[in-house]
């Protein structure tokens, strides 16, 4: 049900006639797992949290570190060497104190993975490698959930929605990992600071019409050159 707190808090959204008080009700009952507390996964919990979204987990196994926090802006310099999921979790029950927050300090493998992703409704990913980004997807095709995948390089994006209301999945778009030695990474090749608030931003938008029921992306994927602002939309 949909409290007098609700309302004063998500008047704005709720004036939306696509949001309005149902939409607003399913993001309160909805239970979102976020794989990734890094770049990408920052932006998706705050912008989930602050939405009203009911329960969120978020997965990572990774200590917040002094080059992290030019683009991973839940975490300050006092919380270097502290569980990055730890951390978010402290910050994200300030914005939103409604909110239930799960953090699980763990890798998430081929062997936790389905039993990390069985209790959530939807799940967002936002991981830094491919091994992480198949073995989620792999489950969420098992399982059933609802996936919203992003990357980033340079000044470069991409995202999908994947395995939702019969559409396709990763492995139908790129049925095979690549070599990880053919592939570069923010590590070696660097990420402007406001890219990944950009694609996180635009997941978490993803997310959020996928959990009320508005229109997604289907079968198709976005890239996204924020050098020379160049979007274009692959189907698949």
């Amino acid at each position: 049900m949909i409290s007098i707190h609700d309302y004063l808090r998500y008047g704005k959204p709720m004036l939306l006639p696509e949001v309005g008080e149902t939409g607003q009700l399913k993001l309160k009952q909805a239970k979102v797992l976020v794989i990734g507390a890094g770049g990408l996964g920052c932006p998706v919990l705050q912008y989930l949290a602050t939405s009203g979204v009911g329960v969120i987990g978020m997965v990572d196994f990774d200590k917040v570190e002094l080059h992290n926090l030019h683009r991973q802006i839940l975490y300050t310099e006092e919380q270097i060497g502290l569980p990055k999921v730890h951390c978010a979790k402290a910050a994200l029950e300030n914005l939103n104190p409604n909110t239930e927050f799960i953090a699980f300090e763990e890798k998430l493998t081929e062997e936790n993975a389905e039993q990390l992703l069985s209790g959530f409704d939807v799940i967002v990913d936002g991981c830094d490698n491919f091994a992480t980004r198949y073995s989620v997807n792999d489950s969420c095709v098992r399982l059933g959930k609802s996936l919203v995948s992003g990357s980033i390089l340079g000044f470069n994006g991409q995202m999908g929605v994947f395995n939702h209301n019969g559409s396709k999945n990763l492995r139908d778009l790129f049925p095979k990992p690549p070599n990880p030695e053919d592939v570069p990474n923010c590590s070696l090749n660097g990420v402007l600071g406001t890219l990944p608030g950009i694609i996180g931003t635009m997941m978490a938008q993803e997310t959020l019409k996928l959990i009320m029921g508005l229109p997604t992306l289907h079968n198709e994927f976005i890239l996204f050159s924020t050098l020379e602002w160049q979007f274009t939309k692959l189907k698949f």
